[in-house]
């Protein structure tokens, strides 16, 4: 175990959320934070520059976005260890969700220099919160790459996923991405677009995948989207199904204990059910050999 406290003299790392649309959901603590640091480090210094005056913060902002922080991130890192104190910010949101901030975070922690987080809005909870889908747990995507191996591997998992998905799109490919779930097999799935998430146009759409692509390829989306998919609609095996295979395993050799184990793995059905039909098939063979 490592210890957490910060090497004596150095400052804070703060990673600060920012509204992502109605500036009512800025927090109090956002403010002070904002303002007691040395700087701001932003994606795009004259949209946070916006902000920071409308809440009279006069901390310098400095850009830190995916295009620098390999090359800026040493010399960060250095001034904190120096003592002062940097807070970074995305131009909407929580920092590191599908935008920068990850390399600092993580060079920072390396150095043993704490890193604070400050709170606030997120458009995947939000979206996540009012979609009426199962959000005990799920997996977020991100932005889908926007072809190759790494998008069909995304797509693969989500087409098995057993909870839900959520993951951002741009609102020019949402219907076409909504179509490749569709052929995927996935069209009757429960899913919700959110788009424009705390803004003055702000929209819910709940369907299935299917009505959803149809709708939005007659009804093209604008803004930030938020797309929540439901888990994969299942067909459980039938009890035959599940006793063949049994059956093959224990003919194979296999205990009854371990043919349930690799079939319920197998086929993902309850251990307790496929050891149960192993054991009728077991009880069956017994009554076989007994009556011979």
């Amino acid at each position: 175990m490592t210890d957490e406290r910060n090497p004596e003299g150095a400052g804070t790392l703060y990673v600060v959320s920012t509204p992502i649309g109605n500036m009512g959901d800025f927090s109090f603590r956002a403010v002070e934070v904002l303002k007691s640091v040395n700087q701001v480090l932003a994606e795009d210094t004259r949209h946070t520059r916006n902000l920071l005056d409308r809440y009279e913060i006069k901390t310098p902002a400095a850009s830190y976005h995916e295009h620098n922080e390999a090359k800026t991130t040493p010399g960060l890192v250095a001034r904190l260890q120096r003592g002062e104190s940097l807070a970074i910010v995305s131009d909407a949101g929580t920092p590191l969700l599908s935008d920068p901030g990850a390399r600092l975070v993580r060079a920072a922690i390396d150095e043993g220099i704490d890193v604070v987080a400050i709170p606030g809005a997120s458009a995947l909870l939000s979206a996540l919160v009012v979609s009426g889908l199962d959000a005990d747990r799920f997996t977020f995507f991100g932005f889908l790459t926007r072809t190759g191996s790494e998008r069909r591997a995304a797509l693969d998992e989500i087409e098995t996923l057993r909870h839900t998905a959520v993951l951002y799109e741009a609102p020019n490919r949402l219907a076409a991405t909504l179509g490749e779930l569709e052929r995927r097999g996935s069209g009757a799935r429960h899913a919700v677009v959110a788009r424009e998430m705390t803004k003055q146009y702000e929209e819910i759409k709940r369907g299935t995948v299917s009505e959803l692509r149809a709708y939005y390829e007659d009804t093209p989306p604008r803004g930030e989207v938020v797309l929540v998919i439901a888990a994969a609609i299942v067909q459980e095996p039938t009890d035959d199904v599940v006793q063949t295979r049994v059956s093959a395993l224990r003919a194979a050799g296999m205990s009854a204990r371990d043919a349930a184990t690799m079939t319920a793995a197998e086929l993902g059905v309850s251990r307790r059910v496929a050891y149960r039909l192993a054991q009728q098939l077991s009880k069956a063979e017994s009554k076989a050999g007994e009556d011979e």
